[in-house]
């Protein structure tokens, strides 16, 4: 392995990429994308337009115009899906996710809930669109969107759900290539999200309220008297499931059971997914608005979708994705997806190069390799690679095991 293969193999994948797109690029916003992406994997500390013009052979000022511009991330990241979800199922992914950020000047900046704090918190959101592969346990970013805060969502006469549904609408063409499965925590188990959704052509896969009125579906024949007929029965009592109605399913750590429910809220049929623990607590009620989609197809999509969260994580921890220091919309959305597709690279350097996917051992090997090239550059020492090739790689892969 020589000392650039590496950075090579990223520049590689990079164009490759971008050659796919239908939209063409000029050459110079190319390369200006390609330096931007390999930065954010190289750059150790803190990810801003001065580090950037620290590390990068262009100029902080060139950061601050190209941030500005527009680029599709959605169709670049749907390209680079094809490497990594070799799956045959997969579905949609969206999570909002809390951005710290301070300053008066900030666009947007409000009250948005955090998970990690439990509580709401002044600072941004993002919705993350992704895309999960079921059976491979894994999850690509497609596009980060950021939420306006409350003042400006009311002076346009909507809400959160109104703002979620209008970006899914945004990518609709694109999504429909990738899946029709839209999974989401128990956040978006409403009506108005719901029936938004399916006029899209989307199924919700996602987890009602413990308390969610449920009623089983009526045995009685149709009476061919005036009216409409009968849909359901008695209501569903998850203390005293009735065990001849419904069909179980064998999972780990407890008892999985699912049948074809009325919901009361979404007045429609449903598929639902009944999961009782082995500790006693509150069975948790999955679902799909598709009721033909099988009971294990339910649960296993609703738990891969916290994949999405692991490349929030990855992104706040190694890729700068809360460290932006502007105060523009444009260039707040491309640091966001800056960051997020630089993780999805990474994951597919680590699957061509054969190696377990860590984004702290891919970010410590581009370091090195990114430092070790400079340094031969500036030095003006154009060394033998043949001779030096089992050197270079202990120094490339330097602390990266333990990483």
């Amino acid at each position: 392995m020589d000392r650039t293969s590496i950075l090579n193999q990223y520049k590689g994948i990079c164009s490759d990429v971008l050659g796919e797109l239908t939209t063409k690029l000029n050459k110079s916003f190319k390369s200006f994308l390609m330096e931007t992406l390999i930065l954010y994997l190289v750059i150790p500390g803190r990810i801003n337009f001065l580090q950037l013009g620290r590390y990068g052979k262009s100029c902080e000022q060139r950061f601050r115009q190209n941030f500005s511009k527009d680029f599709d991330w959605l169709e670049f990241n749907l390209s680079l899906s094809d490497r990594v979800l070799t799956g045959d199922r997969k579905a949609i992914a969206i999570d909002p996710s809390y951005i710290s950020k301070s300053g008066k000047n900030t666009p947007w900046i409000g009250y948005f809930w955090s998970g990690a704090a439990g509580q709401a918190k002044r600072g941004l959101e993002i919705l993350g669109v992704g895309l999960i592969d079921v059976d491979n346990k894994d999850c690509i970013s497609l596009q980060a969107v950021q939420t306006p805060d409350r003042q400006t969502l009311e002076s346009r006469d909507a809400n959160l759900i109104d703002w979620y549904l209008l970006v899914l609408k945004s990518m609709q063409e694109k999504l429909h290539r990738a899946s029709r499965h839209v999974v989401a925590d128990a956040y978006f188990a409403k009506n108005n999200f719901v029936t938004g959704l399916q006029e899209m052509k989307f199924d919700l896969v996602s987890r009602f309220r413990d308390d969610a009125a449920l009623y089983y579906p009526t045995l009685q024949k149709p009476t061919g008297k005036k009216g409409r007929p009968k849909l359901y029965d008695g209501k569903i009592d998850m203390a005293n499931l009735d065990t001849t109605r419904v069909q179980k399913i064998n999972i780990d750590n407890g008892d999985l059971y699912t049948l074809v429910a009325y919901s009361k809220s979404f007045k429609q049929m449903v598929r639902l997914v009944i999961w009782y623990s082995k500790d006693g607590k509150n069975p948790k009620l999955f679902f799909s608005t598709n009721p033909e989609m099988s009971g294990k197809d339910v649960i296993e999509f609703y738990r891969t979708r916290f994949q999405i969260e692991f490349c929030f994580r990855d992104a706040k921890g190694f890729t700068g994705l809360m460290q932006s220091q502007a105060r523009d919309v444009a260039k707040l959305s491309f640091n966001f997806n800056a960051s997020l597709t630089s993780i999805n690279l990474a994951k597919v350097l680590a699957r061509e190069r054969g190696i377990p996917f860590s984004m702290a051992s891919c970010k410590t090997m581009i370091h090195n390799a990114y430092l070790l090239e400079r340094f031969i550059c500036v030095s003006g020492i154009k060394p033998n690679r043949r001779l030096n090739d089992k050197l270079v790689k202990e120094l490339i892969e330097f602390a990266a095991s333990a990483a």
